[in-house]
């Protein structure tokens, strides 16, 4: 009888714990629904198939910039530059490709290095000459919003061609969507039985069978539903796939590499990274290089997606991409956070600016909104570590 009576109890503590570690990712979600059921009752547009299409299209360039930033700030650093490498490397590519006539592959492939090649040289100031990252990427800010502006002449520049602006405005066939939509579910059903039986073997605990298979089921929902409802429009975006394939990637990087481990242990105690021998000036180059990277590949989305390039691109996306990983988790002090959290705080961003949007909110009203949810959302994180400290 005891020791029936003691399994239950284990069984009931692993339960309650794995509860408690999904309980932030529950509230992250819980709060996305809420928002959303806020603004069908407010508005009857909000969750038909196309404006659910058009917020997806609209939140790939915010969480692919969220996807590097997070690497740059589980690091223990930051990049207030994103925003305006947005705009100068869309513009760059509209340049290539507007005047010069370049075809769209190597406006592409010149766009990514040119992202690269500036997170190369921003990642050796804050590595190897220990300027603080904070003013590094200010004073880069200003430096590429000044470069737009020169290179541009202050001019809109369009319209693309046809091939480059279907970067950022194809929609994927629905039967393909549908293939891909099963594809998903496969891998993602393989990925979860192996880590469960990984931890098996290597006598980790794991959750009961049941709720295993339970979190499969709700995901092959989520993932099935998400591809029927953007079919019900013109097919999922073809910027929100390369969305969920470079998170796809950063996760497997994070979290299965020695690279992204050096990165989390660099973030989370500085001191004891250098002292296990991680080579912390190379990581954190190499972080800034990800990051500006993936800045231009939203630049190239963005420019394709308005066909045009404007020298007021990417104004204010480093604080939406900011606030993204900061809703979806990631602690500014470094150490702590994950793409996927990040990729929610992302949708919740788009998701304000849309939902306000339809309902003509006032521009201001909508800064205001999201400059204290951003607080709000850093509090909780200052709020938590302070609770478990005690």
């Amino acid at each position: 009888m005891s020791t029936k009576t003691e399994l239950n109890t284990t069984t009931n503590e692993r339960k309650l714990k794995w509860f408690k570690m999904d309980m932030r990712a529950y509230t992250m979600i819980g709060a996305l629904l809420t928002i959303w059921i806020l603004f069908s009752f407010l508005s009857d547009a909000f969750l038909t198939p196309r404006n659910l299409s058009n917020l997806f299209l609209q939140m790939s360039v915010t969480s692919i910039l969220a996807i590097g930033m997070v690497m740059v700030i589980v690091a223990g650093q930051i990049d207030l530059s994103v925003g305006s490498l947005v705009g100068l490397t869309g513009g760059v590519a509209a340049i290539l490709n507007v005047w010069l006539e370049w075809n769209t592959i190597p406006v592409i492939i010149a766009t990514v290095l040119l992202g690269a090649l500036i997170g190369l040289i921003q990642g050796w100031w804050v590595a190897y000459r220990a300027v603080p990252a904070f003013i590094v990427t200010l004073g880069s800010m200003l430096i590429f919003r000044g470069a737009l502006q020169g290179i541009t002449n202050s001019q809109t520049i369009a319209p693309l061609s046809p091939e480059l602006k279907s970067v950022g405005q194809a929609y994927v066939l629905p039967s393909i969507g549908i293939i891909l939509g099963i594809i998903a579910v496969v891998i993602m059903a393989f990925v979860l039985m192996r880590q469960r039986s990984s931890r098996v073997k290597y006598g980790f605990e794991v959750n009961p069978f049941p709720i295993t298979i339970a979190q499969m089921v709700a995901y092959a929902v989520l993932i099935l539903g998400f591809v029927f409802l953007m079919n019900q429009y013109r097919g999922i975006p073809v910027p929100f796939i390369l969305v969920i394939f470079l998170a796809i990637i950063f996760t497997f990087i994070s979290k299965n590499t020695v690279f992204g481990r050096q990165v989390y242990a660099i973030g989370g105690n500085p001191e004891a990274a250098s002292l296990s021998g991680i080579n912390i000036k190379r990581r954190i180059l190499l972080v800034f290089v990800l990051c500006n990277t993936l800045a231009a590949v939203a630049g190239l989305i963005l420019v394709a997606r308005v066909n045009a390039a404007t020298v007021q691109a990417g104004t204010m996306m480093e604080l939406d991409a900011i606030a993204a990983c900061v809703i979806g988790g990631t602690s500014l002090m470094g150490g702590v956070g994950t793409i996927a959290g990040a990729i929610i705080g992302a949708l919740v961003m788009a998701t304000l600016d849309n939902g306000m949007s339809i309902m003509n909110i006032d521009t201001f009203w909508q800064l205001i909104v999201k400059g204290s949810i951003l607080v709000l959302a850093v509090w909780i994180d200052i709020y938590s570590r302070q609770k478990k400290k005690a």
